[in-house]
């Protein structure tokens, strides 16, 4: 079998649906499931509902749940011209009577906790399958069944073992040839059956832990991109799809700023060895990427990829010459501060590393302070260039800074899996650098 994921713009409205539906009907000699996130902007809209219940706006609340309602049933009659089904109608009815209680409760506690949260935000991608289902006449699962998550609330994390268990049961015996089964990504459930979201991401995450705990043959994630590309085409036009990518160069590409895939995505395919493939849904004939764990493209560099701002933080001290444990002293407190790093770079007696522009930085400078003299340079951005054959490639480094030219480079890494070169520069710069060194580097080894 294999799994089809569509995210929001590829359900956006009646039109994105039909031919979503075709692609699902074409791969029915290959059982199909197929994930399904909230159509267009609906999780935007519920979050915006439910912020206004919070307020006490209740007004407000419930005219974003009729503008939701209008968008869905305006979707269902046009699929169905007109003539929308019984079974159908009333399902939406449904929904929409829970989202009106979730609302009103929030508004009369004038409180919104994480776990109503999670139980407003999960009506988006239950309506959207609900609809779908109901046009291709397929199976229609519901998510929170299979994914068993912990119970923290607006990030859950998923339990796979639980999910291959639950998924062998609800999922298993409906999948089979000639049959469309759907369900919902980026929604779950604690074992008590309360209802969570998987966070950013959610829905390929979900798309991946389903191919997983199922032994598909592949995952195909259907966006509004042919594949990932080597750059931002919004910064660089002339970025191209890479038709082959490695599960680690997808994950580093991820985790310092490509648009395309979630870092979380590609663990559980990674495990279980099943290729992903990102593909355009409008493009279905068009070009797209397969990303798995065995590719040996040769190439230098395949792409490259920023984030920013961040915050580059260098810590001096005489002490780290002679002192043992003065970098496990250094981490220790970020660590039990809970920020995440990034980049490091060590030198005789200091260490520069960065971290994400909404750390609270003024607790955490002044417990570094109480050992060491800490320098704070903010609006700077990272430039990373991934490539299997990086480190093993004579010159590709001062390729990099020739092409940078006059913008200064305030810090460089090699990532410790010998395929991730960074830099830092001042935000400012950000757009102008990727354009320099694609021409230079990617587009001219291409």
């Amino acid at each position: 079998m294999i799994v089809l994921k569509f995210g929001g713009s590829s359900v956006a409205d009646a039109a994105c649906m039909r031919q979503v539906a075709e692609l699902a009907r074409e791969a029915l000699p290959q059982a199909p499931l197929v994930v399904l996130s909230a159509m267009g902007k609906t999780t935007n809209g519920l979050f915006a509902a439910a912020k206004a219940a919070e307020t006490g706006d209740l007004a407000g609340a419930m005219e974003q749940q009729r503008l939701l309602m209008a968008a869905h049933r305006k979707a269902a009659s046009e699929l169905f011209d007109e003539a929308v089904p019984e079974a159908l109608d009333g399902t939406l009815t449904e929904l929409f009577g829970e989202l009106e209680l979730l609302l009103r409760g929030v508004a009369l506690l004038r409180e919104l906790s994480p776990r109503s949260m999670d139980a407003i935000a999960s009506l988006g991608e239950r309506l959207s399958t609900r609809i779908f289902a109901a046009f291709v006449g397929g199976a229609w699962v519901d998510a929170r069944t299979v994914m068993r998550t912990d119970n923290v609330f607006g990030e859950a994390a998923p339990q796979q073992q639980a999910i291959r268990i639950l998924a062998d049961q609800h999922l298993g015996p409906l999948i089979h040839v000639d049959r469309i089964v759907v369900t919902q990504g980026y929604i779950g459930a604690t074992e008590e059956g309360y209802t969570t979201t998987l966070g950013r991401g959610g829905s390929d995450y979900s798309a991946a832990l389903f191919g997983a705990v199922l032994g598909a043959r592949e995952v195909q994630i259907w966006t509004d991109v042919e594949g990932v590309l080597t750059c931002d085409p919004r910064v660089v036009p002339e970025a191209l799809p890479i038709s082959e990518l490695s599960f680690a160069e997808a994950a580093e590409l991820a985790a310092f700023g490509a648009k395309v895939l979630h870092p979380a995505t590609i663990q559980p395919a990674v495990e279980a060895h099943i290729p992903v493939t990102v593909r355009h849904t409008q493009k279905p004939r068009g070009r797209f990427t397969t990303i798995s764990s065995e590719v040996n493209t040769g190439r230098p560099i395949t792409a490259l990829a920023s984030r920013g701002p961040i915050t580059v933080l260098t810590v001096s001290s005489t002490r780290m010459l002679a002192q043992s444990g003065f970098l496990a002293r250094l981490f220790e407190v970020f660590g039990r501060r809970g920020v995440s790093v990034d980049l490091v770079a060590t030198a005789e007696v200091s260490v520069s590393l960065t971290v994400e522009a909404d750390v609270p930085l003024r607790p955490l400078i002044q417990e570094l302070a109480s050992f060491a003299k800490v320098e704070v340079h903010e609006g700077r951005a990272i430039i990373a260039a991934v490539g299997e054959r990086l480190k093993s490639t004579p010159g590709i480094a001062a390729q990099l800074l020739s092409a940078l030219g006059d913008i200064n480079v305030e810090m460089i890494s090699q990532g410790g899996n010998e395929i991730n070169l960074s830099i830092v520069v001042q935000v400012e710069h950000t757009h102008e650098a990727l354009r320099r060194l694609h021409r230079v580097l990617v587009a001219g080894i291409r």
